[in-house]
């Protein structure tokens, strides 16, 4: 049984702005607890989360980029390096950032998964599906920070 969590959220905002607050930094740090991304946002790239802890500045989660469109479509690979699971390809998880136009809005899907074809992949899932909250609590983050602007 696939194991993969799926949320949306619509947001009153033109997909290039959703967009910005994908792929920048200085927009990313402020809903991904505290982190920045850094990426060349190319195909085979890495995509590096990078916050602080205790002062130094560490590698939360990093990955690839595997797929992307501008303003459409995102997606990425990703790990956490401070796990005990083997830092191989196979145990890699998928992101997916949907962006649909909708008038003057934009449907923001993410999809992740499959944990089920993970190492440790029913903890990792229960961890970040956190009670059914999945991507929810993040996404509602980037919607009050596009509608902000």
């Amino acid at each position: 049984m696939s194991l993969i969590i799926q949320n949306e959220i619509t947001i009153d905002a033109p997909a290039t702005r959703v967009w910005d607050a994908l792929v920048k930094p200085e927009l990313t740090k402020q809903y991904m607890f505290g982190c920045e991304t850094v990426s060349d946002w190319n195909v085979g790239s890495e995509l590096l989360w990078k916050g602080q802890h205790e002062g130094k500045d560490i590698i939360w989660v990093k990955g690839e980029v595997v797929e992307i469109e501008p303003g459409k479509l995102l997606r990425y690979t990703t790990i956490d390096p401070h796990s005990n699971i083997d830092d191989v390809s196979e145990n890699y998880l998928q992101v997916t950032y949907d962006l649909i136009p909708q008038g003057d809005q934009t449907l923001l899907k993410v999809t992740q998964g499959d944990y089920s074809t993970v190492a440790d992949g029913e903890r990792r899932y229960q961890d970040s599906y956190n009670n059914g909250e999945g991507w929810n609590p993040i996404l509602i983050e980037i919607k009050r920070l596009v509608e902000a602007q």
